[in-house]
C-alpha cells in the first residue's frame, strides 16, 4: 500500500513532529530516498512517500500568521500532487491542527488543493480539543468550510478515546484509536534505575521519619537524598505548567520547612522558552535567593542529557493546561524511566495513567500541586507505571496499530 505523508519531521521539535519521524522511520522511509529504503518496509506492509511540509523554522513560529507561509503551502501541495501521478500514490495522511485559526486556515488550504486527487484521506488526530473550539469559538461559516475541508475521511486515527469526538464530529467512514509510542529509552531500568530509586525511597523515608540512613543507604541511593529532584521537560510556557511547577516546589519546601523536615525539593526544568516575554519573566524569578535555590533551568535538552535528567529525577512534574494537549511524549518517557508523575486532568492525560492513580490533580494551582508532590514522596509507584509504559506505549504496538489501521482504508467499509 502507498502512502503519501504530509507531515513535517523535526526541526522544530516538538510531539507531533517526533512522533511523525519515529512513524515515517518505523515504516521504512521516503520511498524517493534510497538511503531510507535501505532497512527494507519492515513488514509493515506500506512504502511511504514523504513530502516534509515545515511550515515554522522554530517554536516561535507555530501557529503564527506569516506571509511566507502560504506560497510554502502551495510548493509543498504541488510536491504532493506530482508523488501522487509520479508514483501512484493514493492515499493522503495528514496531522490536522488544534483549535487554532491561522492553522486552520492553512489546513483548509491542503485539504482543498489535494484531497480532490487522492483517493483515501487519513487524518491522524495528534491534538485534542478542535471538536469543542468548532462549536464554541467560531462561527458557522468556519464550522462550514471544516466539515467541507475534513468531512467524511477514510479513515481517522485518534491517539486515545478522548479525541474520538474529534474525529466523530467530522463524520469519518472508519476512527480507529492508536495510542502513541516510543523506543524503549530505559532498557536497563531493572539493572540499574530501579534500584537507585528504591534507594533513594527507603533513604527518603528515614529521613521524614527523622532518621539517619545508614551509610549502606546513602551510598547505594546514589546522590544527596535530601534533595528530591522534581523534573519539567516540556516547552517552557505557563500554559504546559513550568511557572505553577516552580511556585509549587517553593509552597512545597515551606511545608517541608514546617514540619522541620530535612528534606527539600529541587526543580529541574529541561526545554526551550517559546515567548521571550516568559523567558524574561522566569529569569527575573531567579533572581530572588528563594526561587534560585529551588529551581534550575537546564534549558533544551535532547540525547544524553535527556536521559541523565530523567535517570537523575525521583518525580516529574506536568501541571499542563494546553489547548492541544492530548497524549504529550514527555509523560510516555517519564512512565518508561518508573517516575512518579504529578499532571492535571486534562484532555487525554488521565487516561495514560493507571486506574485510580493520585497523581493528577485538577489544575495549575500551586497549593494543590504541592500537595500531590508531598504525597508521592511516600508513595512506591514507580515500577506499576514502567509496567503500564510496556503494555499500552511501546513503539512496536504503537507502529504495528497505526499500520493496521491505515491498511483498513482498503478493506471493505463497515460500521463504527
Amino acid at each position: 500500500m502507498k502512502l503519501l505523508i504530509f507531515a513535517h519531521v523535526p526541526p522544530p521539535h516538538h510531539g507531533q513532529s517526533y512522533m511523525v519521524q519515529l512513524m515515517l522511520n518505523g515504516f521504512g522511509g521516503d520511498c524517493r530516498k534510497p538511503t531510507d529504503r535501505s532497512s527494507g518496509r519492515n513488514g509493515y506492509g506500506l512504502d511511504c512517500y514523504h513530502v516534509n511540509a515545515r511550515f515554522s523554522k522554530s517554536l516561535e513560529d507555530v501557529g503564527e500568521l506569516q506571509a511566507s507561509k502560504i506560497p510554502l503551502v502551495l510548493f509543498y501541495c504541488l510536491q504532493a500532487i506530482w508523488c501522487r501521478f509520479r508514483y501512484g500514490v493514493d492515499n493522503f495522511y495528514y496531522v490536522p491542527a488544534p483549535g487554532r485559526s491561522v492553522a486552520l486556515y492553512r489546513d483548509w488550504l491542503v485539504m482543498f488543493l489535494c484531497r480532490p486527487f487522492f483517493k483515501n484521506v487519513i487524518l491522524h488526530w495528534h491534538a485534542a480539543g478542535l471538536a469543542k473550539w468548532l462549536e464554541t469559538a467560531v462561527q458557522i461559516r468556519t464550522r462550514a468550510l471544516t466539515y467541507r475541508a475534513f468531512g467524511q475521511a477514510s479513515l481517522s486515527i485518534v491517539i486515545s478515546k478522548y479525541n474520538v469526538a474529534d474525529a466523530e464530529k467530522l463524520l469519518p467512514r472508519r476512527v480507529r484509536v492508536v495510542n502513541n509510542g516510543i523506543p524503549d529509552p530505559c532498557p536497563d531500568f531493572e539493572q540499574s534505575v530501579l534500584p537507585r530509586r528504591q534507594a533513594r525511597f527507603t533513604a527518603r523515608l528515614k529521613l521524614i521519619a527523622n532518621e539517619l540512613p545508614g551509610q549502606g543507604d546513602l551510598e547505594a541511593a546514589g546522590g544527596e537524598p535530601r534533595v528530591v529532584r522534581v523534573l519539567f521537560l516540556a516547552h517552557c510556557t505557563r500554559e504546559k505548567g513550568l511557572f505553577a511547577a516552580a511556585e509549587a516546589v517553593l509552597t512545597a519546601n515551606r511545608i517541608l520547612s514546617e514540619r522541620q523536615s530535612p528534606v527539600r525539593m529541587k526543580l529541574i526544568a529541561g526545554g526551550s522558552f517559546v515567548t521571550p516575554a516568559e523567558k524574561a519573566e522566569f529569569d527575573q524569578l531567579l533572581k530572588n535567593p528563594e526561587f534560585g535555590s529551588s529551581v534550575t533551568h537546564l534549558g533544551f535538552v535532547s540525547g544524553a542529557a535527556k536521559e541523565q535528567a530523567l535517570r537523575e529525577a525521583d518525580l516529574f512534574c506536568f501541571p499542563t493546561c494546553y489547548l492541544g494537549e492530548n497524549q504529550p511524549v514527555n509523560l510516555i518517557e517519564a512512565m518508561a524511566f518508573g517516575l512518579p508523575i504529578v499532571t492535571t486532568r486534562w484532555r487525554s492525560l488521565p487516561e495514560m495513567l493507571p486506574a485510580n492513580y493520585p497523581g493528577i490533580i485538577s489544575g495549575q494551582s500551586p497549593d494543590e500541586i504541592a500537595v500531590a508532590l508531598l504525597n508521592l514522596l511516600t508513595l512506591e509507584i514507580g515500577s506499576n507505571l514502567r509496567h503500564n509504559f510496556l503494555n499500552r506505549f511501546t513503539l512496536e504496538r504503537h507502529l504495528t496499530g497505526l499500520a493496521e489501521a491505515i491498511r483498513s482504508v482498503e478493506a471493505p467499509e463497515c460500521l463504527h
